[in-house]
């Protein structure tokens, strides 16, 4: 890997994954994108994020959203493929500065797919293990979690299959895809790192070395 780093984090509600990113980017000293990245774009274009929101990481709804004929006779999209298109705008303004960062949902294994220096992660975990985090999170009853987890899963699976070439949850579209349940998030962090390393040791290698390696791993 260059200099520049940026993982894409994608993950099961109750996994941790938010905090697992967040604590990542601390240890590498990186920039953080989660929600705070639609205040600043709410800030760039002069809105309250609070109106943004509501449309934030979700697909259209095509049962309630219609698209709306502007004044100047073309078609506008749906207020949640508005907010999607921003939040992928500045995510490859960043990549294309070439700045390092920690990068939650967003469909980010897509938007930055052209990106050498991508790594694309997905984080899940135990059925029994998510549930009871969100209980003790959202002082929730069994019943309340279960379908919390249930209903943002269903969500993040509709918004990323919506504009990702592969779907949510595939492997074939992630270099690693992990539980932490019992890992924990420094444990899952630890993982993600020692991965940075291994990679970073690979691509230094010479492409003699490469195919020594290959030769010597083939089945």
């Amino acid at each position: 890997m260059g200099k520049q780093i940026i993982i894409a984090l994608s993950r099961t509600c109750g996994s941790g994954g938010r905090e697992i990113g967040r604590e990542l980017a601390k240890r590498l000293g990186i920039d953080f994108l989660d929600r705070e990245l639609l205040d600043s774009i709410a800030e760039e274009k002069g809105v309250n994020p609070e109106k943004l929101r509501p449309f934030e990481e979700k697909a259209r709804n095509l049962l309630i959203s219609r698209t709306v004929r502007s004044i100047h006779g073309k078609h506008t999209n749906s207020p949640e493929e508005i907010v999607s298109q921003q939040q992928f705008d500045y995510i490859l303004k960043k990549a294309q500065a070439g700045d390092s960062f920690v990068l939650i949902g967003r469909c980010g294994t897509q938007v930055l797919k052209d990106y050498p220096e991508l790594v694309k992660v997905f984080v899940t975990g135990d059925s029994e293990h998510r549930i009871k985090r969100i209980m003790e999170l959202f002082h929730m009853l069994r019943p309340e979690a279960r379908n919390l987890i249930r209903k943002k899963d269903r969500q993040r699976k509709a918004y990323h299959n919506a504009y990702c070439s592969k779907k949510w949850g595939d492997p074939s579209a992630y270099d690693i895809m992990f539980s932490s349940s019992r890992l924990g998030v420094p444990g899952s962090v630890d993982l993600i790192m020692n991965y940075l390393d291994l990679r970073m040791a690979e691509e230094a290698k010479s492409p003699e070395e490469q195919k020594e390696d290959l030769d010597r791993n083939e089945v």
